[in-house]
């Protein structure tokens, strides 16, 4: 019971991290113009990209971010500067499909730094050390594919608000992904001021 509890919170605690729900409409904007084979192959390779991400930071993260004098804020400010070029790309491009090759996609930006990102690294380093590696492990998978499958509800939000609805959708959440982009950058300075320089 104990271990089952201590899975359950750390489902939970990542779910809240990954945010596949908030990260829905950014799926639709950057796959916008895509056929279903190119967006399944996204999806799966956004998954394989986060899910390797996420349990190599379990293992080693700490000890290469240390190395290098990497810290969590500038993982930050650095993913949030590529999603920020991504946005302006997005909204000033009125072809979507030349601003980013769509092999590329699956990997950056959406493997990471928006499924695995800095808040999902933050969340690992505490699940970790309060509900063990066992928990930590299969909350990784479950949130991971949990995501895949909202990401897959695209096809039914496009078919609800048609294809000028989903036109206009891509433009707002162009927005929103810039206003997240800055937030990141914020939120990682605030968190290199926080926590001290060089550190």
């Amino acid at each position: 019971m104990y271990a089952m509890k201590n899975i359950f919170l750390a489902i939970i605690t990542l779910f809240v991290a990954v945010d596949a729900i908030g990260l829905l409409p950014l799926y639709i904007s950057l796959t916008n113009g895509l056929n279903t084979i190119e967006k399944k192959r996204i999806i799966f390779r956004s998954m394989v990209t986060a899910v390797c991400l996420a349990v190599l930071f379990v293992f080693a993260g700490k000890i290469v971010f240390d190395y290098l004098g990497i810290s969590i804020g500038d993982f930050m400010v650095a993913g949030g500067l590529i999603l920020f070029c991504i946005a302006i790309m997005d909204i000033l491009q009125a072809q979507k499909e030349s601003r980013i090759h769509s092999d590329d996609l699956g990997v950056v930006p959406l493997g990471t730094p928006l499924v695995a990102g800095p808040a999902v690294m933050t969340a690992l380093l505490i699940i970790i050390q309060q509900y063990g590696l066992k928990a930590t492990m299969v909350s990784i998978i479950f949130n991971i594919v949990l995501a895949g499958l909202i990401f897959r509800m695209e096809v039914l939000i496009i078919k609800l608000i048609g294809e000028s609805g989903a036109r206009a959708l891509s433009k707002i959440t162009s927005l929103l992904l810039g206003a997240f982009a800055i937030s990141m950058v914020r939120r990682g300075i605030e968190y290199i001021i926080k926590c001290g320089f060089g550190k």
